[in-house]
Order: structure tokens, then C-alpha cells, then sequence
């Protein structure tokens, strides 16, 4: 009996080590960047975007936004990552050194016009994040202008569901894929219609993932995997009568 006490007690002290580091897991080391601002005081500037995610207040992003220099943008596989900021190191910091959290929604391109250190913030291989303006001045002065920050990659906490708007034409599907928790960068979509089977999608730029399948008059089902390697699935997200414009709500990763 005292030995399977003790078994138990071990597997228990296992289980929740094993646990702590999966809750973990995907929160990444501080590295050093740099972090100007765009978009206006209102942020309307920084809708649209190289991600393609459109109208970012309705698309569940508000103001909490950063446009990513090409080393981190990852010719937009980035798109959707969230990421901690802090100011550091300049008397333009806010006192305390409050942290900002966003996420990747757009590309911060290079200016080759301009030295790396003077203008040329995105230039390669900087790392760099264009803030929203609402958002930089959370951490910083409006005059300073650019700011050095600690940065680190953590984990989107999002409200409800993952979000699937689906345009094209009945030969080629395009699904925006949006509101995505956990690792928040998507490296894989599948799609599956109530007449076919799992077929493989291709991402066309941004989060938007393509297939040229006829799909119409189908409810379609859709598996999602994001950078940490998991998958979530959700089943039956569109009615068979679903009509291209629209935009479904599916399931979403726990955080």
C-alpha cells in the first residue's frame, strides 16, 4: 500500500510538471528591437494591411496592432503571432516600464533610401515593431519618436471563436482566417466539405488560404494548425447554404 502511495504521489508530481511546462511552453526569451509608430491617433491608418486581415476592429484586433520588419515578419507567417512589449532603456519610457501585448497584423517594408540606424528602422536585419499609435503611447512619449524595447513572443488570448470569412467565386475558394488563439500564426488549414474529404488548403498571402475545389452547397469543416504544432478542429462551421462575403465562427485553442 505505502508503495502505491508513493506511485501515485510521483505520477502526480509528474502530471503537474508536465503540465506547468505545456502552460509555458510557448511564451519566448526577451530579445532587444526597436518600436516606432503609424496609423493615426484613432489607429484607422493601420487597417488593411499585408496580412490581410481587413477592418481590425470588427476582426477582433483593435489598436493592440504591430506592422513587423521583415525579420520577423517571415514573408507573413508571422501574421497573427502576439508578442509582449516593454520600452527600455531612454528617458522616454513610461515610468514603470508597463508591458503592451499585440499582435503581427501587418509588414513593416525596408526604406533602402535610408541607413538601418537612421530612417531605415525596418531595413533588414533589424527587428522591429511600427506600433499602432494608441498602443505605442502606452509604453512612450509621442516625441520620442522610437523607442528600444525588450520583446517576446506569447501566446494570442482572443475572445470567442476562430472566425472563417470565405470569398471567391464557386471555383476558387478563398477563407481569411482570423481571431486565432494560442500560437496565433497559422502553418496549416485543411478544409472538408459534407460531400468530400479532407482536402489540403494553400496559403495565398497573409492568413488567407486558398482551394480550387467546388465547395457550394456544402457545410464545410475546418482543421487548423498553428506554429506550437497543435491542431483544433471544427466541425460543420458553414451551413450548406453559406454564401461567399459571410464570415463563420468555429472553435478556437484554450490559452
Amino acid at each position: 500500500m505505502a508503495s502505491m502511495t508513493v506511485l501515485c504521489i510521483v505520477s502526480l508530481i509528474a502530471f503537474s510538471t508536465a503540465f506547468v511546462v505545456d502552460a509555458t511552453s510557448h511564451v519566448g526569451p526577451w530579445k532587444s528591437a526597436h518600436a516606432t509608430f503609424y496609423g493615426g491617433g484613432d489607429a484607422t491608418g493601420t487597417m488593411g494591411g499585408a496580412c490581410g486581415y481587413g477592418n481590425l476592429y470588427s476582426d477582433g484586433y483593435g489598436i493592440n496592432t504591430a506592422a513587423l520588419s521583415t525579420a520577423l515578419f517571415n514573408n507573413g507567417l508571422s501574421c497573427g503571432a502576439c508578442f509582449e512589449l516593454k520600452c527600455v532603456n531612454t528617458k522616454w519610457c513610461h515610468s514603470g516600464r508597463p508591458s503592451i501585448f499585440v499582435t503581427a497584423t501587418n509588414f513593416c517594408p525596408p526604406n533602402w533610401a535610408q541607413a538601418n540606424d537612421n530612417g531605415g528602422w525596418c531595413n533588414p536585419p533589424r527587428a522591429h515593431f511600427d506600433l499602432s499609435q494608441p498602443i505605442f503611447l502606452k509604453i512612450a512619449e509621442y516625441s520620442a519618436g522610437i523607442v528600444p524595447v525588450a520583446y517576446r513572443r506569447v501566446p494570442c488570448r482572443k475572445r470567442g471563436g476562430m472566425r472563417f470569412k470565405i470569398s471567391g467565386n464557386p471555383y476558387f475558394n478563398l477563407v481569411l482566417i482570423t481571431n486565432v488563439a494560442g500560437a496565433g500564426n497559422i502553418v496549416k488549414v485543411s478544409v472538408k466539405g459534407s460531400k468530400t474529404g479532407w482536402m489540403p488548403m494553400s496559403r495565398n498571402w497573409g492568413q488567407n488560404w486558398q482551394i480550387d475545389t467546388v465547395l457550394v452547397g456544402q457545410s464545410l469543416s475546418f482543421s487548423v494548425k498553428t506554429s506550437d504544432g497543435r491542431t483544433t478542429t471544427s466541425w460543420n462551421v458553414t451551413p450548406s447554404k453559406w454564401q461567399f462575403g459571410q464570415s463563420y465562427t468555429g472553435n478556437n485553442f484554450s490559452v
